[in-house]
């Protein structure tokens, strides 16, 4: 009988190269929000992908960018810590995209790393085949990896040879989570990171980097629904007037489309209260950071 292999595995990357797609791709369900907009995953998310051989743990870093603001700094932090005690590092490219210095940044950093380096070449459905050799051998001009593996997160094209090689480089060890958990996330974080994600879907403008959502309480009431209140925390208040809109219908669309995700990720009926409220600068403000899930871990 051949040994259970199991270990962890950092996602990189530039904001917006696929990361968080990749990973609800490979758990089949969604954990992490996606956006069109830049910088959308701020805290490490764990996504466990269990077959009755081996065990991968995700780990999906925040997109390495140069930061503007303690929000910025915590979430660059993040990143980089995630590298330390991993047992293979991604680096998420872009087809669509030339290297830039985004890039150039975190190879960077990478250069020091001893542990086995894959490029993944995510969004290979939007170019020619032919301009594929071209961004290997460009990027191989600048790191020597382990595997590159070219593949569409969106489709799931090569998303399988992607687990197989990953599998071929864990170490033997145990089973860490139960086989049917696919994040080491409480329900509490990913109800507001699904509330946040219909927050930068639907606004527009500068909301999307100074908006938090903290889920106040989630409890069943008499109804059998699970009752669910959240609070949307921005920085002015004319982002409230955005947020809630004209005669409350905005945050009634952000609720709508909440509830139904919501409800798919519980397998539960909801009821969902969302509040507004303003806090003035609470990106650049180590107690408000703190208080909205924030923190500095340890990693």
């Amino acid at each position: 009988m051949s040994e259970y292999k199991s270990g962890f595995v950092a996602i990189v990357g530039r904001p917006n190269v696929g990361k968080s797609t990749l990973l609800n791709r490979v758990v089949g369900q969604k954990i992490a929000i996606m956006s069109d907009k830049a910088q959308t995953t701020r805290n490490k998310i764990q996504g466990i992908h269990t077959t009755d051989d081996s065990q991968i743990i995700f780990i999906d870093t925040p997109g390495i960018h140069k930061p503007k603001h303690r929000l910025g700094d915590f979430m660059v932090d993040s990143a980089l810590s995630s590298l330390r005690g991993v047992d293979v590092i991604l680096l998420m490219v872009n087809a669509e995209e030339k290297r830039g210095p985004g890039d150039n940044f975190i190879i960077d950093k990478l250069k020091e790393n001893k542990t086995p380096i894959f490029l993944i070449i995510n969004k290979i459905d939007k170019i020619h085949p032919e301009k594929l050799l071209e961004i290997m051998n460009d990027y191989q001009s600048q790191l020597e990896f382990a595997e590159i593996i070219p593949i569409s997160a969106t489709e799931g094209n090569n998303v399988e040879t992607l687990l197989t090689e990953i599998t071929k480089r864990l170490p033997e060890g145990p089973q860490y989570y139960p086989e049917d958990q696919v994040t080491d996330h409480p329900e509490y974080f990913i109800v507001s990171e699904l509330i946040r994600e219909k927050v930068l879907e639907l606004t527009r403008e500068e909301i999307p980097h100074s908006v938090a959502v903290v889920v106040e309480s989630m409890k069943r009431n008499e109804n059998d629904k699970v009752q669910v209140q959240a609070t949307i925390i921005v920085e002015r208040s004319s982002q409230k007037g955005i947020i809630i809109g004209k005669g409350g219908k905005m945050l009634k669309d952000i609720g709508i489309k909440a509830r139904k995700d919501i409800e798919i990720m519980l397998g539960d009926k909801i009821y969902l209260e969302l509040w507004v409220k303003v806090q003035k600068d609470w990106r650049d403000k180590q107690n408000y950071l703190t208080d909205y899930g924030y923190k500095k871990d340890d990693y």
